[in-house]
């Protein structure tokens, strides 16, 4: 891998497997998407490094670099999308009070934790393990019929 120095800055380019934004979005979401033009649906991604580009000395050419999605869960309902929103919001503020942006100036650092909240609401992973138990069950009960 080619060494980059501290002036480099590589381009992000998102590779066009997106099966997995595809799989978390429901019948209703991708109707919307390509019905109403300008549809907005809020997720959080997982981006995974695939593959990069390297520069030789004598180019001009900046390095690139190929993300994949690997993980993503979409916003099914509106308390999500305004937890995502928020949490898009307060890290949007960390990153201008760190410096990428200044137009903000001071404010909280720590600016509360909507996510770990609206988690909070979700089933656990006991109850998703309990839940599949259950299910299956059914199935074979079904089955058995």
């Amino acid at each position: 891998m080619p060494k980059l120095t501290p002036a480099d800055n590589p381009e992000v380019k998102l590779d066009s497997a997106a099966v997995l934004i595809e799989a978390s979005l429901t019948r209703e979401q991708r109707r919307g998407l390509f019905e109403k033009p300008g549809t907005v649906v809020y997720a959080i991604v997982e981006l995974t490094s695939k593959s990069y580009t390297g520069h030789a000395e004598d180019e001009d050419k900046p390095p690139q670099v190929k993300v994949r999605v690997t993980g993503c869960e979409v916003a099914r309902n509106d308390e999500d999308a305004r937890s995502l929103i928020e949490a898009r919001r307060a890290m949007y503020r960390g990153r201008q009070i760190d410096g990428t942006f200044d137009e903000v100036g001071k404010g909280p650092i720590h600016p509360g934790n909507p996510l770990a909240e609206m988690a909070a609401t979700k089933p656990t992973e006991g109850e998703l393990k309990d839940f599949k138990a259950r299910r299956e069950q059914q199935r074979r009960d079904e089955y058995v019929r």
